[in-house]
């Protein structure tokens, strides 16, 4: 982490420590349904307030649009955020303005504190320089530790940096060290696993990542777009057949760049698309005309399996198959638990991320194992695909 400013590096006792974490947390009935997020911040909380700082969160929740709605107010959270710290926090009823300074101004070294949703007003979201600068009075040191906000520009992930000594929270390092181990500066060969239903969504990160991987798995309803690319009928699976010059533009620019494009040639095809409907194995030659390809076949899963074999690096961005609805998960499960077992065996370092990837390495039980699961979706993806993050940029070493 020689590239950004860190904690290790910031002087916190006794200053107001102005934090950007993601307490934009799943709730129902006015309750936190998943408190993952939470968990993630809260090292860098215990060890500001442990140094004598005063931590004054800033976070969004929603999308309210720069008004003030009900719903979207971060007061729920507050309850939940003490019983994992075992430290109280105290809440704002805003993030700027009398009522932040106020409670700001009642801080000891060492208290927490909440302010309200910064996405209430419309100056966070456009960076607007007089929102910022009312946001950078409330502190003397900024620390970015919510990785998963830091591709957009906003006043309080990316504007605020500008005005006050900025540092990288713990998750956010983290965070960094594994995408840097993981693309940056990789331990060769390097795999990555691609999936997902559109290649449409995906265009920028394939085209990165042929560039900079050994091999590239392409899983998932993207893999018949390709598939259809080559010549192959895909019968009545979802496919984008207006991509298919697209496709051929990214296999043509894997072969210059030495990439080896790994696709299924077998698959799990079924006729309904739910749950335990009838399905069979077929060759990628043979798929039914009035067939759905669902998931990858035996001998795709083992292809798979030797490809991860060979490497000493994996970044993993999607599901092989139809992951959701059993039995269409078989190629996503077993290819994640033989990574992971690689990786346990400490001979994979391996990455992964994207809400369906986490969701899928967590049915197939191994989110643990692997090396780093990042729980960002949109930062995750735009890092991939080799765009610089404003939220990162902004806390390098000048």
């Amino acid at each position: 982490m020689t590239e950004f400013r860190t904690l290790d590096a910031a002087d916190v006792k006794g200053k107001r420590v102005l934090v950007r974490v993601d307490l934009n947390v799943p709730t129902k009935d006015g309750k936190v349904t998943d408190d993952t997020r939470i968990r993630a911040v809260l090292p860098t909380i215990t060890e500001i307030s442990k140094k004598g700082g005063k931590v004054i969160l800033l976070a969004h929740f929603g999308r309210p649009k720069g008004e003030r709605v009900k719903e979207m107010s971060l007061a729920p959270v507050v309850a939940p955020l003490e019983q994992l710290l075992g430290h109280a926090v105290a809440f704002a009823d805003d993030c700027i303005g009398n009522d932040a300074a106020t409670a700001i101004a009642r801080m000891s070294n060492g208290d927490v504190l909440l302010l309200e949703n910064t996405r209430f007003h419309k100056g966070e979201e456009k960076n607007d320089p007089i929102f910022v600068s009312a946001l950078a009075e409330l502190g003397d040191l900024y620390v970015d530790d919510a990785f998963s906000a830091a591709h957009r520009a906003h006043a309080s992930t990316e504007g605020i940096a500008h005005i006050l000594p900025a540092y990288a929270g713990r998750s956010m390092q983290a965070e960094l060290e594994a995408l840097s181990r993981a693309l940056t500066a990789p331990k060769r060969p390097v795999i990555s696993v691609v999936g997902g239903a559109k290649v449409s969504s995906k265009i920028d990160l394939l085209q990165n990542l042929v560039t900079k991987v050994d091999a590239l798995v392409i899983g998932g309803g993207m893999a018949n777009t390709f598939l259809n690319a080559e010549g192959y009928n895909v019968g009545a699976s979802l496919c984008e057949k207006d991509l298919a010059e697209t496709a051929r533009t990214i296999l043509i620019k894997a072969e210059e760049a030495n990439c080896a494009i790994i696709l299924p040639v077998d698959a799990t095809v079924a006729w309904r698309f739910e749950a335990n409907a009838p399905n069979q194995n077929y060759s990628v030659e043979a798929i039914p005309a009035d067939g759905m390809i669902l998931d990858v076949g035996p001998q795709s899963i083992e292809r798979i399996r030797a490809a991860i074999d060979d490497a000493a690096t994996l970044v993993w961005n999607g599901p092989l198959g139809a992951f959701e609805l059993a039995p269409f998960d078989k190629g996503t499960v077993a290819a994640a638990r033989h990574a992971a077992e690689r990786t346990k065996a400490g001979t994979l370092l391996s990455v992964a991320g994207g809400g369906d990837t986490v969701a899928a390495l967590n049915q197939a039980g191994v989110a643990d194992d692997f090396t780093y699961v990042s729980t960002a979706g949109g930062a995750f993806l735009e890092w991939l695909e080799g765009k610089a993050l404003p939220g990162v940029e902004v806390l390098k070493r000048k």
